[in-house]
């Protein structure tokens, strides 16, 4: 391709509304425009980002024996209201009429269409195991978009799903799926983790992220440098400490704590560690008739030492918990403690509720809460002595850096990551509830166990460039860029030397495969250079007058400090050495 015949649209700054780094990159690269709150459209330059993407996964997922098809992004709503999801999945869903009046979704993701083909086509186990993929258009209502491709509203996605059997050859396919990703991310060559991810309501382990490592990220990534454990904040588990609680050595007392509501602030006053603290978290369950209408509430006191966080993933684990909860009021919270927020414990309450105490406050001695009263907390409160023990003890934390690894190979550190994949498990969640049957190898009926696979086709350039930039711009992998080799010539109106030799090595190039681009628009060297820097070609030849006299051009990749003087004889033979495509 010549740059006078694409358009190359770059600008010196980002629009106001760009928070991250992607954001402004692929804006001021002329990558992307913004139509919409969280829309946008691709233009050349980012299109042709987005197509190596999909090149790849369509590879990958064609080796890896899946079938390709594409589904309406406009959905019938019957078949949503099958599984119940076009009522429970909230406002996200984008929900329209046509001129009937009958309803419709714009597809966020496609378990019912798929599952719906799957239990018209699929009749016998003998056509069994079976993956269908799309590279399709999604759209999802989100309240608050922002960071560009990185959280928009509509965006394109890569969704597969298999249909099985029965539970060992789903976890086949998944297992399959699984690998199939770590192909498809090591070729995109940047640095990521598989991670354990929560399974959810379905439950179940087989559920795997794929985060592309970024200061920027979302998401915390607890792993163990010397071990294997990786897995999502909302998945790593805590393990119960390996200490015996200590025997009481204080006095329960009742402290003047006048102000101080956080545990943080308490510690300070009292001039004592924050880990000995406990923090108070008051949740509630609430029983409903058959009309829905509350008929019992449970409230429940959730302690986790002060520098701990709770983590409602784990939380809604717990039994009792499991069928769903909310954070009490402060109504509640008042019948309950006969205090305010801030000061609340679990000695002397006035009228009981359920105690959670997550393993590490299990076995602390002498600890820190509040002491159900404005302005005062209690200190040296020992289990046994003064509080009964707790009738339910559970992982309800999040990881922090420096806790043991459930594999027993060290301890865990937390880095940032941008969920660019996921392979889950699903199990007959969407069979039953759509009657997708088969006919066994006994002729009776079985549901199809399912699974179902996703890649963020957009949001994976976005989070390529978070990992991959400097001050001058993007610098993309070869596999993403929108063009592998830029040939620069210096001033070729002028020397005409420059501009055959251009010409020459760009046609060498073409018929060697390179994805190749030449910029002969006649840019002074400053400007030319600034925008391909900008716009993360990985490698640049510069021709020009004085160095092509003598037999030479200059190359420099995108990551290197200064130019390197080649041959130009050697040019071509230097380039494809150094591809990684």
């Amino acid at each position: 391709m010549k740059a006078s015949q694409f358009l190359i649209s770059t600008f010196k700054e980002a629009p106001a509304d760009a928070e991250v780094v992607s954001h402004k990159l692929m804006m001021r690269a002329g990558m992307i425009k913004k139509l919409g709150a969280g829309i946008y459209s691709l233009m050349p330059m980012g299109l042709r980002v987005v197509r190596k993407v999909e090149a790849i996964v369509r590879e990958e997922m064609n080796r890896a024996g899946a079938v390709e098809l594409s589904m309406p992004v406009v959905q019938p709503a019957e078949l949503w209201q099958e599984t119940g999801r076009f009522a429970k999945m909230g406002p996200e869903l984008l929900r329209i009429k046509d001129r009937h009046g009958r309803d419709f979704v714009v597809q966020p993701t496609s378990e019912e269409v798929v599952t719906d083909i799957a239990r018209q086509e699929i009749k016998s186990y003998k056509q069994l195991p079976k993956n269908f993929y799309q590279i399709q258009t999604k759209f999802r209502d989100e309240r608050r978009p922002r960071f560009g491709l990185m959280r928009g509203r509509e965006f394109i996605m890569k969704d597969a799903y298999s249909f099985d059997r029965d539970q060992v050859s789903a976890k086949a396919s998944y297992q399959n799926m699984a690998q199939t990703y770590r192909r498809i991310f090591d070729r995109f060559g940047l640095t990521y983790r598989a991670v354990a991810a929560d399974s959810g309501a379905i439950g179940g382990d087989l559920s795997e992220e794929f985060q592309v490592i970024a200061a920027t990220g979302e998401d915390a990534i607890v792993y163990c440098p010397t071990g294997d454990y990786a897995a999502n904040m909302e998945k790593a588990e805590a393990l119960a400490p390996q200490t015996v609680r200590p025997a009481p050595l204080q006095t329960m007392t009742k402290t003047a704590t006048p102000g101080k509501s956080t545990c943080q602030d308490v510690a300070e006053l009292l001039n004592l560690p924050l880990q000995q603290t406990v923090k108070s978290l008051v949740l509630a369950t609430d029983s409903l008739n058959a009309q829905g209408e509350i008929v019992k509430t449970q409230v429940w006191l959730l302690l986790v030492r002060g520098d701990h966080d709770m983590n409602e993933v784990k939380v809604g684990k717990v039994p009792g918990l499991d069928g769903g909860f909310r954070f009490a009021t402060v109504a509640e919270i008042e019948e309950h403690f006969g205090c305010k927020p801030g000061y609340l414990g679990p000695v002397g309450l006035k009228k009981p509720v359920q105690i959670v105490a997550d393993r590490d406050v299990a076995i602390m001695g002498d600890w820190i809460c509040g002491a159900n009263e404005a302005d005062f907390h209690l200190t040296g409160v020992n289990w046994a002595r003064d509080v009964p023990e707790p009738a339910l003890v559970a992982d309800i934390r999040n990881i922090v850096a420096g806790d043991a690894s459930p594999d027993g190979k060290g301890v865990l550190a937390i880095e940032r990551g941008i969920e660019v994949g996921h392979v889950f498990y699903l199990g007959t969640k969407y069979s039953q509830a759509m009657n997708a049957t088969f006919l066994d190898v006994n002729g009776k009926p079985q549901f199809m166990e399912m699974g179902c696979y996703g890649i963020g086709i957009t949001r994976l350039p976005a989070a390529a460039i978070e990992q991959n930039h400097d001050e001058r711009g993007i610098i993309w992998p070869d596999a993403l860029a929108p063009f592998t080799v830029v040939l620069c010539p210096i001033s070729p109106d002028r020397f005409p030397d420059v501009n055959a030799a251009a010409d020459k090595l760009y046609g060498e190039l073409m018929a060697a495969g390179v994805d190749v681009m030449l910029d002969d628009r006649g840019e002074r060297p400053g400007a030319m250079f600034a925008d391909w820097e900008l716009i993360g070609v990985p490698h640049r030849v510069t021709i020009g007058d004085r160095a092509l006299k003598q037999g030479q051009v200059e190359y420099q990749h995108r990551r290197d400090a200064a130019a390197t003087s080649v041959a130009v004889a050697d040019i071509v033979a230097l380039l494809q050495s150094r591809l990684k495509v």
